[in-house]
């Protein structure tokens, strides 16, 4: 885990957050591959918003409405966004993190071209690797 700072363009929208550079996602959705998002998703107590607030931030939203496209009304520029597939997280935008090379993360692709079907497969890996890695102390998982 990395403590990182980051933002919009203008400099408006300013965040700071606690994220994982090692699970890095590229979505070939066609709103992640227009803006260019690398996703770094993190829980919202590891998300502190610094500067930039509802005279700033637009929200886009668009089929199921669930996931809020968060950009800076100013530049344009998408430094974040509550994702569909964890709406109680925030998903950051590596692009636009200080003092990290987006080209030197990396990432695990996931086919956001058949949303349903990769989402699905993505929370049965996670359910399979939970199981295989039991946590001490909870009956009923692994070998206990």
């Amino acid at each position: 885990m990395r403590d990182v700072e980051g933002g919009c363009h203008c400099g408006r929208i300013r965040f700071r957050a606690t994220v994982d550079l090692d699970q890095a996602v590229i979505c070939n959705c066609s709103m992640c591959t227009k803006k260019g998002f690398i996703h770094l998703i993190t829980p919202p107590e590891r998300f502190q918003l610094l500067s930039g607030g509802d005279g700033d931030i637009s929200v886009y939203r668009f089929n199921t409405g669930l996931a809020q496209h968060q950009f800076c009304r100013h530049c344009g520029v998408h430094p974040f966004y509550v994702p569909r597939s964890d709406p109680d997280k925030i998903d950051i935008n590596a692009r636009c993190l200080d003092d990290i090379d987006p080209a030197a993360l990396r990432t695990t692709p996931f086919d956001g071209k058949n949303w349903e079907s990769a989402q699905e497969a993505s929370l049965a890996a996670k359910a399979a690797q939970a199981s295989s890695h039991p946590r001490p102390g909870l009956p009923g998982r692994g070998s206990g």
